[in-house]
């Protein structure tokens, strides 16, 4: 199997470099493509070759009609996304080539990375000498052609779509798939993953691939190899476990403050990011974030009052599909071929690292040259990660230099609300302290007034949750009663900020949790003795 490129140059380098690549092509892609231009990258204007060395994230969603050319080694995540160009690179390239393709032509004429062609949805890759492991993964559609060998998962969880490899392929070739053809002229193994079985191609499918194809250097054998789902039983998913308490058994103490007029203002608001480099933040009526499938759900209607309609104008969403501009968009495998026009309607992003493949730093510098072009500079990017991995997410979301790292409570692991706050406390302290990088914890139902108190006590800045409905109006009643209720919370406590809410004022209110989370016991008013040796 052929290995995959290293890339050896800087990586705050490479991104500078690729950043600025991207910004320069952006305005000339369409007018090059009207007058039916090449741009190149990797040469000089006099033609002279200067091969890349390391680029990554180059030419998202290339424009129907434009034409790129590259020379050198590019690093992860090139051409992806691409709504019509047409991308040749002489030499290799790294991870997620022509990752969430939806109509480029790309060409590699030579070694591939990991994941080529993931989550592809149309259009034609081609690679000329070989590519790593998971090549089509999750393939929606389109044509993947590879000559050489091709690692191991070649075709997994792959949807529709066709894969032919002229070639020898690793272990576990169309592990998980549920549609589409993988086309072998080579070896492969004895042992097919469950779910896969091997029959001939009929002489119509290969008349019709060869077709599409156009090659004829590259046209199938008839007793090629043909890879497809088989019949199997299809049973329900286990549930996942969830977490195994709330935040109803911690409570809000005032300390020695005096409780404040129940008429007086007080502040609740959150910008994001919070650093003082950031040119426009988004900022949060009150330190929420909540998920909804549509922002199409939050469009306001005639039967709505212009109250209401405020409220949700003000009050940031993440959303899979249809984002207001002041929404986040969530780019997970399902929706990652949308990414641009999702992003470009976007006042941020999240990315799912639960949901899209285990990335390693480069890849992550990559997807972020590539998103943040279709993004924008200012606007601000967070990484969405299981609780269980919260150091993991906070080192990479610190040297990545990401605004805001989530933790997923609800991750499987059945982690406690309350287990969870040291935590990420512990995590924050040790890998955050000096960084611009602010918090966010992603509970598994709807949030109070009272959640959002505790857990901006605890340190978290910004708290994501569930919606309990998808009715805007309601949405709107919903979003109002918790920041009353918060306010409230302020009211009793003698604060006018957030801001000045503090692990203080918080108190367990049984022994269990205490214990768990290293609060101070009501009536006990210090930690349990095992958290003094913390």
């Amino acid at each position: 199997m052929k290995q995959q490129p290293s890339i050896m140059a800087e990586p705050r380098e490479v991104v500078e470099r690729s950043f600025n690549i991207n910004k320069k092509l952006g305005p000339r892609l369409i007018e090059a493509a009207k007058q039916d231009a090449i741009l190149r990258i990797g040469w000089t204007s006099a033609g002279d070759p200067v091969p890349k060395n390391g680029e990554l994230g180059l030419c998202p969603n290339l424009p129907a009609g434009s034409r790129m050319r590259a020379l050198g080694l590019l690093g992860s995540w090139v051409a992806a996304f691409g709504g019509g160009g047409n991308f040749t690179i002489q030499g290799d390239v790294g991870s997620f080539l022509g990752a969430g393709n939806r109509g480029n032509t790309i060409v590699c004429e030579q070694i591939a990375g990991n994941f080529a062609g993931y989550a592809m949805r149309s259009g034609k890759i081609s690679i000329m000498d070989g590519a790593g492991n998971d090549a089509g993964a999750m393939m929606n559609g389109g044509l993947l052609l590879i000559r050489g060998s091709v690692g191991e998962r070649v075709g997994g969880g792959m949807k529709d779509g066709i894969i032919v490899v002229h070639g020898d392929v690793g272990l576990d070739p169309g592990a998980g798939m549920v549609g589409g053809k993988i086309i072998i002229n080579g070896r492969y193994p004895s042992r097919l993953p469950s779910g896969v079985e091997q029959r001939l191609l009929t002489a119509a499918e290969v008349k019709s691939i060869n077709s599409q194809l156009d090659n004829e250097g590259m046209e199938i054998p008839k007793d090629a190899a043909c890879l497809v789902p088989s019949e199997c039983l299809r049973v329900e998913a286990t549930e996942i476990p969830v977490s195994s308490s709330d935040l109803s058994s911690i409570g809000l103490v005032a300390g020695d403050l005096h409780h404040i007029a129940p008429y007086q203002s007080c502040d609740t608001a959150v910008l994001v990011p919070e650093n003082d480099d950031a040119n426009n933040p988004i900022a949060f009526p009150i330190p929420l974030l909540p998920i909804i499938s549509s922002g199409e759900f939050l469009q306001p209607t005639n039967e709505m009052d212009h109250i209401a309609i405020q409220v949700l104008a003000k009050q940031p969403f993440i959303t899979r599909e249809q984002p207001r501009l002041v929404d986040f968009s969530l780019i997970d495998t399902s929706n990652l071929a949308d990414a641009p026009e999702l992003l470009e309607n976007s006042s941020g992003m999240v990315v799912d690292l639960d949901d899209l493949p285990a990335m390693n730093s480069e890849e992550i510098d990559g997807f972020i040259v590539a998103t943040r072009t279709l993004l924008g500079m200012e606007k601000p990017i967070s990484f969405l990660n299981s609780i269980s991995r919260v150091e993991s997410l906070h080192v990479r979301s610190s040297h990545h230099n990401v605004d805001l790292a989530i933790s997923r409570i609800e991750d499987g692991s059945g982690i406690a609300e309350a287990a969870a706050l040291p935590m990420i406390g512990r995590s924050t302290k040790s890998h955050l302290s000096d960084t611009a990088t602010q918090t966010g914890m992603l509970l598994g139902l709807s949030a109070s007034g009272q959640d959002l108190a505790i857990l901006r006590a605890s340190g978290i800045d910004l708290i994501c949750c569930e919606v309990p409905m998808q009715d805007a109006q309601d949405l709107a009643h919903w979003l109002h009663s918790v920041s009353n209720e918060l306010t409230a919370i302020l009211r009793r406590l003698g604060l006018d900020s957030i801001e000045h809410l503090k692990r203080q004022h918080l108190r367990a209110l049984d022994y269990e949790t205490a214990s768990i989370s290293g609060l101070r016991l009501v009536g006990y008013d210090r930690p349990l003795p095992h958290w003094f040796s913390r």
